[in-house]
């Protein structure tokens, strides 16, 4: 009998955002957990320039490759585990819920749900999105609280030099409600194409 291939749809919000962010993804159940943090900034729009975990059934999973990690060192009796050893077919099931952290000083709190499991004859070979709503905050805002103040100030004080200051530090403009799923899907095609994040 061919073996079959778990694809694990997993839908990801952003913590403490109202209207919520958030990513309908399709997976290959054979991906690790760094593999699923390199799909998530790309799903995002992240630009993976800080440090991650995940917290999966009570273990934190982490860079243990990293040096900035390893010399943070752990709180108490915490122990840590290499996000490359944590393959999603054997850590998660349907209905599970389990968090990302992203960046440790904003401290982006994702909550995923584990949707469905199921099982196809053919590897997927690529992540893909299957929906979502609304645009990733800008890199180094200051967490949800930080946001709320951004965009508190593009809405209500668009013309000062607050506003000003925001806008030319995201590039020019920054639409909330932007999310373009075909772009962020073309970013996973190249990923799966270049072989990067597979570990």
């Amino acid at each position: 009998m061919a073996k079959l291939h778990r694809v694990i749809t997993l839908r990801i919000d952003i913590a403490g955002i109202a209207p919520p962010i958030w990513r309908r993804i399709a997976v290959d159940g054979d991906i690790s957990l760094r593999a699923l943090h390199h799909i998530i900034q790309a799903a995002f729009g992240w630009t993976d320039a800080h440090l991650h975990e995940f917290r999966v059934e009570g273990d934190t999973y982490s860079m243990l490759d990293n040096e900035n990690v390893l010399e943070g060192g752990f709180d108490g009796d915490e122990q840590m585990l290499d996000d490359r050893k944590g393959k999603l077919n054997r850590l998660l099931y349907t209905g599970q819920r389990f968090t990302y952290q992203y960046d440790f000083g904003d401290s982006w709190q994702h909550k995923i749900h584990v949707e469905k499991i199921e099982e196809r004859p053919e590897p997927m070979g690529s992540a893909w999105i299957i929906d979502g709503k609304r645009a990733c905050p800008p890199e180094d805002v200051g967490g949800a609280g930080g946001y709320s103040d951004f965009l508190m100030t593009l809405q209500d004080e668009p013309d000062s030099q607050e506003a000003a200051d925001y806008l030319r530090w995201v590039g020019g403009n920054f639409d909330p409600e932007a999310f373009d799923q075909r772009m962020a899907n073309a970013t996973l095609l190249r990923m799966a194409w270049n072989g990067w994040g597979r570990k």
